[in-house]
């Protein structure tokens, strides 16, 4: 039965991958984060929180792009904005207007923002903020807290490493979050060495109080550039980021994802003293003035200032997490099973138990989740377009699938219940 539900999709796979690498262009997208046989591998359509894959099958999607689609699919005022601009051309030989209008928008937006330098991908914007520091700084050594892409100068510190110098490698250091002393161990091991400290001020957990001020206070002391990557967290927790959530403001921020709801754009931002320098070093793409990205985030921006679009993201977010909370307790399953994050990007955390692996857990998870018509890897990246009938569907399948968890661990039987094999973690990023 489950191989006719994704027949289309498997067939798709063993045509892509005699030319692709796992058959998809993004990891997370492929079948090193999707379980093989019970799950689509490749999408037909979207519109609003609905997604369809090639199989013909329907879901309430919480993936949304990997967070990148705040509004909803297929906005009708950002496509509409795009189909206007490309009647006028798409990358041209100068730079366009919109360039500029863009730049201004997120300036009076966001708190550290006052100068502006679009790219592609979040990638694009911390590894240029890294070297932006280093070249303020004239040092090389970056504390590094949470997932910055994959270049080099990040990349090396994980498992994923293979093909990075030893010599990068080492000038970048982890830290964790809301401990503050594993940063001052590594400042203090290498002192007067560090470039950039740079974090997500917030993924799964929030920070606790005076974490990020603290860590404001350590790099005016050392001279050593403050680095927010708000890539997920801009524009979907704030209108001016989590750096305006939480009031501290970062001498550097890289945003991505749904600044233009789907459409590849990212952006580097910053105090004009150190973004000025962004004309000495060299960032710079063919691309990054491209206009039917730009139009789609002045569309975006627009819609931000004008509409209550985190606030509504914000309540049924909300209205989710708490949904989460009383099904764990009404089931007795917080020894396996807990929610976290922000409203508008949550997490389930799966545990290790007595008889069962937390990737045993999140694999059947995935496996019940997909076959009831939700599309979620065990995050919740909420738009505006999610309603509440969203939110009570997908809370009255997770009552189903919570008992049907709670039932394999207690049995000792979950691989038992799975179609396919135990997902291996890409590596910890988190």
């Amino acid at each position: 039965m489950m191989e006719n539900r994704y027949k289309k999709s498997g067939l798709a796979l063993d045509k892509a991958l005699k030319t692709i690498p796992l058959g998809a262009q993004t990891f997370s997208k492929s079948i090193t984060s999707i379980p093989l046989g019970v799950s689509p591998l490749y999408v037909e359509k979207a519109s609003g929180s609905k997604m369809w894959d090639v199989d013909g099958n329907e879901y309430t999607d919480f993936v949304n792009g990997l967070a990148c689609v705040t509004i909803g699919y297929c906005d009708p005022d950002i496509d509409s904005a795009v189909r206007e601009q490309m009647k006028s051309g798409v990358t041209f030989s100068l730079s366009h207007k919109l360039e500029a209008e863009v730049s201004e928008m997120i300036v009076e937006m966001v708190p550290c923002a006052e100068m502006v330098r679009f790219a592609k991908n979040g990638t694009d914007a911390t590894s240029a903020a890294i070297r932006l520091a280093r070249a303020i700084t004239k040092k090389d050594r970056i504390a590094v807290c949470g997932y910055h892409g994959w270049q080099d100068w990040y990349i090396g510190s994980t498992t994923r490493n293979l093909g990075v110098p030893k010599i990068v490698r080492d000038l970048t250091h982890n830290f964790r979050f809301n401990e503050i002393k594993s940063l001052e161990e590594i400042l203090l091991h290498w002192p007067n060495e560090f470039a950039a400290i740079i974090l997500e001020p917030m993924n799964v957990n929030f920070p606790e109080k005076g974490f990020l001020e603290e860590i404001r206070n350590i790099a005016d002391k050392l001279g050593i550039i403050l680095i927010f990557d708000e890539t997920i967290t801009g524009f979907r927790y704030s209108r001016g980021g989590a750096q305006e959530l939480f009031d501290v403001t970062p001498d550097l921020a890289c945003f991505g994802k749904g600044i233009a709801n789907g459409y590849p754009l990212s952006a580097l931002v910053g105090r004009r003293k150190y973004m000025s320098l962004v004309e000495e070093i060299f960032f710079s793409g063919s691309f990054g003035g491209e206009t039917l990205s730009l139009a789609a985030a002045k569309a975006v921006l627009i819609k931000l200032q004008n509409e209550p679009v985190l606030e509504n993201i914000k309540k049924v977010g909300t209205k989710l997490i708490e949904g989460v909370e009383a099904l764990i307790v009404a089931n007795d399953i917080s020894h396996f099973l807990s929610i976290s994050g922000h409203p508008s990007w949550s997490f389930l955390q799966f545990k290790n138990t007595k008889t069962t692996t937390n990737m045993e857990l999140k694999t059947l998870f995935i496996q019940e989740v997909m076959k009831r018509g939700f599309y979620t890897l065990g995050t919740h990246n909420i738009s505006y377009a999610h309603t509440k009938n969203d939110i009570n569907q997908l809370l009255k399948t997770y009552d189903i699938i919570f008992k049907k968890l709670k039932k394999a661990v207690a049995l000792s039987n979950i691989k038992d219940q799975l179609d396919c094999e135990v997902l291996t973690p890409l590596f910890q990023v988190r």
